[in-house]
């Protein structure tokens, strides 16, 4: 009895470390018990708040954008892209199969996370610790269509553990084939496809219900990495990911071994990539301004611009044209309001989808003269205005013309049309540098402008399309154009933005931008823009850098605004670019074509002639007149064989009569006058360019009497001072 009582307490007696973990596994059992029944509240609450499958099949993957040109036509769809939605028993199996073989192949089985899968994951992340690496292979079906319905592609833990909580009320409250169905209509395949049937078309051109075994497995191989294993972007990669698919599919038993030795993704006959033209360089720089125009980020829209086809084949055609072989070009067309009618940022989009109309900064040559002018008659100066070309030195810099020599006392639309040198380093002297640079940057200069005297010659980097704007508003009479491509969004029929036009900012007075129009079609008319001609009205300027580099025309017409670069995106020179040959030609080529339709506006200034135009025809001096008869300087005929008084200055004989010059040896047939690079003539070493050299050049070294018969028009010049472009 005393052995019996004084073990019964020693027995009751457990250890104290094992009472504990008794105690701490009772604890854990509840807290799993606990968490188990928070997990099925949550998924209960989850479901019940789940929409129903209607609505889940007409739920927006994203944002689709449709853009308009002017007249209504559709140039670009972005965003998403979705075919007909096929039902479960629509898909084929080797569709269904091929998906799930390489996406989950415990699809039907596990209810919605897969553990064996989250166990791996488990592993792979612990095996890599530290690298940056994350969990791989955890996600199941239905934890991708509750990421792609509700969630963002955003990697986080609360995001993993958000996506795991829906998967679970998912499979609650859909069957596996539904789930199947959602995912194979909505998952996204890159290009924009979203969805089998919109997958396939873009990819094969047919829908996804005659999808084949090697079609089903490029396919589902594309959801791993769409961009990685497109078949328009890497057809080598998208192939050998098929590969793997199939071999997946034997492995599951999904298909026979026959059949995958008969499948042959190589053999796939891809669509053809749907070609991108210059349209795209406009709606690249467009769109954008989507961001700061509207708020609207999920319903689809309707974007209407201000791109005129018509106007954007002629200038892709003009670019291409005309374009120096190894040479980019790009052209801006700016209407009158601001509204871009055409866009060509290169020579092929498809090679090169930098927009150097937008992106690309060069140096503009003499067509920053411009800015050079305008605050010289800003300042005061004329038109006519006399100012002496001849060398000058500014802080050590020697500025030279083209033509390396000194004209003398010329007006200053004749040293605007011939691009002098020397004149726009006195004028940016005068007026400042720094006010050149403000008049740059008040028309619409956004990048930074030097104030070096040689920025008068345009050293500066400039974007085409700041230029363009900047001719647009002198011949919008001085008031501010502000380019634009959107005039309107719209949403379900729903107007949500909608451009207007400001009028309000004056650049300078209307005299002085009439004034500035007087010289631009001065040098158009007679000067170094001449190829640039159209048959109507047409100011504008030339514009070339050091060694040819780069050459320029922006000029305007009936309310149009073009401007024109050209030269290599190495800034490596180009032989015989100016700024008066490819690019003015391109301009004349677009322009022609885009203001056919228009009416012809005249300017507000009457065309007028450098002085080196000034003279009559050389046709005045030769020849005999229709009636043989001389007249008087008032007019009066008279008698025949009576000569007529000499000009004023003239030399004479002794007997009153004009000396006749006798021809140069460079005139005579058997010779050649010397000529510039652009074939015209041009002095000899040694002579000046002055009025006796032109009467040379034009043969007016033998005047005679004017004729009776009506004055002709005067021509464009035959000789070319070879100024600057």
């Amino acid at each position: 009895m005393a052995r019996s009582s004084t073990s019964s307490p020693r027995s009751a007696r457990a250890p104290l470390w094992r009472r504990r973990m008794v105690l701490a596994l009772q604890i854990l059992a509840g807290l799993v018990v606990l968490a188990f029944a928070a997990l099925a509240v949550t998924v209960y609450v989850s479901e019940s708040q789940l929409p129903s499958y209607e609505e889940l099949k007409s739920s927006p993957n994203g944002q689709m954008i449709r853009v308009h040109a002017a007249d209504g036509t559709v140039i670009v769809s972005l965003g998403p892209s979705y075919g007909d939605w096929l039902s479960y028993d629509k898909i084929p199996v080797v569709m269904r199969e091929a998906m799930v073989s390489v996406e989950d192949r415990r699809f039907r089985s596990h209810f919605g996370v897969d553990p064996i899968g989250l166990a791996r994951s488990i592993r792979f992340a612990f095996n890599n610790r530290g690298n940056g690496r994350r969990l791989q292979g955890a996600s199941t079906i239905t934890q991708q269509v509750a990421r792609t319905i509700f969630l963002s592609n955003k990697y986080t833990y609360g995001r993993k553990a958000r996506e795991a909580l829906l998967a679970l009320a998912l499979e609650r409250k859909f069957s596996k084939d539904q789930i199947l169905e959602l995912y194979l209509n909505k998952v996204y395949f890159g290009g924009g496809a979203y969805g089998i049937d919109a997958a396939s078309r873009r990819f094969f051109g047919h829908g996804a219900e005659t999808l084949s075994l090697s079609e089903a497995a490029i396919i589902a191989g594309l959801v791993k990495a769409p961009s990685a294993y497109s078949p328009t972007a890497d057809a080598e990669a998208a192939v050998g990911r098929a590969g793997v698919v199939i071999g997946l599919m034997r492995e599951t038993g999904a298909i026979t071994a026959e059949q995958a030795a008969e499948a042959n993704p190589k053999d796939v006959k891809l669509a053809p990539e749907p070609r991108q033209n210059s349209v795209r360089y406009f709606t690249d720089w467009a769109l954008p301004q989507l961001e700061v125009l509207i708020d609207e980020t999920q319903r689809p829209l309707e974007v209407w611009t201000t791109l005129d086809l018509g106007m954007q084949r002629a200038a892709d055609a003009a670019i291409r044209a005309n374009a120096p072989p190894g040479a980019q070009g790009a052209l801006v067309a700016i209407d009158r309001d601001g509204a871009v009618r055409a866009m060509v940022g290169g020579t092929d989009y498809v090679s090169s989808i930098y927009n150097r109309a937008t992106q690309a900064q060069r140096q503009p040559g003499s067509a920053f003269k411009l800015f050079v002018y305008l605050a010289a008659l800003e300042a005061g100066h004329k038109p006519e205005d006399s100012i002496v070309d001849e060398p000058i030195t500014i802080d050590g810099w020697s500025p030279r013309n083209d033509s390396r020599r000194n004209s003398g006392a010329v007006s200053l639309r004749t040293a605007f049309a011939y691009s002098l040198n020397t004149i726009a380093a006195k004028l940016g002297q005068e007026v400042g540098f720094s006010t050149v640079a403000d008049m740059a940057r008040r028309f619409g200069i956004t990048t930074k402008v030097n104030t070096h005297p040689s920025m008068v010659l345009g050293t500066s980097d400039v974007r085409l399309i700041d230029m363009t704007r900047a001719f647009a508003s002198v011949g919008n009479k001085g008031v501010a154009v502000t380019p634009y491509g959107i005039t309107k969004v719209t949403t379900s029929g729903e107007t949500i933005y909608a451009q207007s036009i400001d009028t309000s900012h004056v650049l300078v007075a209307p005299y002085v931008a009439a004034q500035m129009t007087d010289l631009l079609q001065t040098t158009v008319n007679t000067g170094t823009g001449r190829a640039a001609q159209i048959g109507r009205p047409v100011a504008g300027k030339t514009g070339t850098t050091t060694s040819s580099k780069d050459g320029w025309f922006l000029g305007f017409s009936s309310g149009l605004t073009t401007g024109v670069w050209m030269g290599r995106d190495d800034a490596k020179p180009i032989a015989g670019l100016h700024g008066g040959t490819a690019p003015a030609r391109a301009f004349a080529a677009f322009m022609k074509v885009a203001v056919a339709n228009r009416p012809v506006e005249q300017f507000d200034t009457k065309v007028t002639l450098p002085e080196y135009q000034l003279e009559p025809d050389q046709e005045s001096y030769f020849g005999e007149a229709d009636n043989g008869l001389f007249v008087d300087e008032n007019g009066t005929p008279l008698e025949p064989g009576v000569a007529p008084a000499p000009v004023e200055g003239q030399q004479v004989d002794q007997d009153g009569n004009p000396i006749v010059r006798q021809p140069r040896p460079a005139e005579r047939p058997d010779q050649t006058p010397p000529q510039g690079t652009d074939g015209t003539e041009r002095p000899a070493d040694g002579e000046k360019l002055d009025q006796a050299w032109l009467d040379h050049v034009l043969g007016r070294d033998t005047p005679r009497a004017p004729s009776a018969r009506p004055p002709r028009e005067r021509q464009a010049p035959v000789a070319d001072p070879r100024p600057t472009q």
